[in-house]
């Protein structure tokens, strides 16, 4: 059972009790993401995710390090367009003593403008490694396609243009301004204690920072074309369509038909251009929901001459869904598949802690396991198929291809 404390500030404490575990993870989530970046600020959410890291008043970057070696657990970040994560996953009779040093983290890093500057530099390599790696930069370049106007579509990263400006003076007006109790949520899942979530409120339920308020506008999506050479042997393409936001009403329809699109093994786009075909080693699709908005975009690798095929084939494979529709069969299966990833997600604390922290900061509610599963029970083939029209219109292409293809 998930149970939510708010705090004195605003802060909400998102527990969820699992006595026959052994472990605790426990991540604070802050809704401050790449898409609340002005176009000079992108890129200063994900920096300010490195410099927590970075020491505090107290400990040294190696003295943090070393904290979690010593108890043989785990402590990282990740930061997305909507909201920022820093989570941790120890032993039970460990957990106190991760909350505290998240805390310190969170409230007393030191912003020392000499490690700013170190930091730049491994950003600046952080950037020029997904540069390298084009199966990822063509996912990267295809989001500037689909929201070339909005702060959704730039990259979550930064540019080399954008970190020389971030100083300790602008990362601290940037936390002042998202960094707030009401945009937090920590999550806890695990063998818990009263004592841990006390713990947790004493560390964070007083703390005050009135911050700003959101005021999203929704993204408009477009269907651009990006097309870059690169030094690489094979060829990447990515088609992006639009989707749901996360909290649509017909939310798991859309993922039994991504699913059935290219969303498994047993997909369509799987079975008819790798199994049948032998056209791409990798192929699939892919759902990305927001708190107003949504994308699908769908990745193949092929050789360079063989990418007009593959971009032909995904499109008349879209053509062919549209026009015969989804079976029985598939709808039912696809169902099945959602449910049992939700169940075997249960048997990670991680998991749950982050699914509840997301929930709680996302959504504001909780929906338990039983309910879910009756929501995926009730898709159905109408409804799945109605959602199909979302690939009719002319997709965002984004294709990295070979300097030598590209000359030839």
């Amino acid at each position: 059972m998930v149970n939510t404390h708010i705090c004195g500030n605003g802060l909400r404490i998102v527990s969820e009790q699992i006595p026959h575990f052994r472990s605790v993870a426990v991540g604070v989530f802050v809704k401050a993401g790449s898409r609340d970046e002005s176009p000079e600020e992108n890129g200063i959410t994900h920096f300010i995710e490195h410099m927590l890291f970075k020491g505090t008043e107290t400990r040294s970057a190696k003295q943090i390090a070393r904290e979690f070696d010593r108890i043989g657990g785990d402590i990282n970040a990740y930061t997305s367009k909507e909201y920022t994560c820093y989570y941790a996953k120890v032993l039970d009779h460990h957990a106190e003593h991760a909350v505290r040093v998240i805390a310190d983290m969170f409230f007393h890093s030191k912003m020392d403008p000499t490690e700013i500057d170190r930091e730049r530099q491994v950003v600046l390599e952080e950037i020029s490694m997904t540069e390298d790696m084009p199966d990822d930069d063509v996912h990267e370049q295809l989001w500037k396609v689909m929201y070339p106007k909005h702060s959704i579509g730039a990259p979550i990263l930064g540019t080399a243009d954008t970190l020389p400006s971030f100083t300790k003076e602008k990362i601290i007006e940037f936390m002042d301004r998202f960094y707030t109790p009401k945009n937090t949520v920590v999550s806890v899942a695990g063998n818990i204690t009263p004592q841990l979530i006390k713990l947790i409120e004493a560390l964070f339920g007083s703390f005050q920072r009135d911050g700003q308020d959101k005021l999203y506008l929704p993204p408009d999506f477009s269907s651009g074309y990006s097309y870059k050479n690169k030094d690489t042997e094979q060829g990447h393409l990515c088609l992006g369509y639009p989707g749901l936001s996360m909290n649509d009403s017909e939310i798991f329809s859309f993922s039994v038909l991504n699913n059935i699109l290219g969303g498994s093994m047993s997909s369509r786009l799987f079975q008819e251009i790798r199994e049948e075909r032998g056209l791409a080693y990798s192929i699939y699709s892919y759902h990305s929901a927001y708190s107003d908005h949504g994308t699908l975009a769908i990745y193949g690798g092929t050789a360079d001459e063989q990418m007009p095929e593959l971009q032909e084939v995904i499109v008349q494979s879209l053509a062919k869904l549209r026009g015969q529709g989804l079976t029985a069969e598939e709808v039912n299966d696809s169902k099945e598949q959602l449910k049992g990833n939700l169940m075997l997600g249960l048997e990670s604390t991680s998991s749950r802690m982050s699914r509840n922290g997301k929930q709680e900061l996302m959504l504001g509610k909780h929906q338990d396991y039983d309910e879910i599963l009756s929501l995926i029970d009730n898709v159905t083939k109408e409804r799945t198929e109605a959602l199909m029209d979302l690939f009719a219109g002319t997709p965002a292409i984004s294709i990295i291809r070979s300097k030598e293809a590209s000359s030839s």
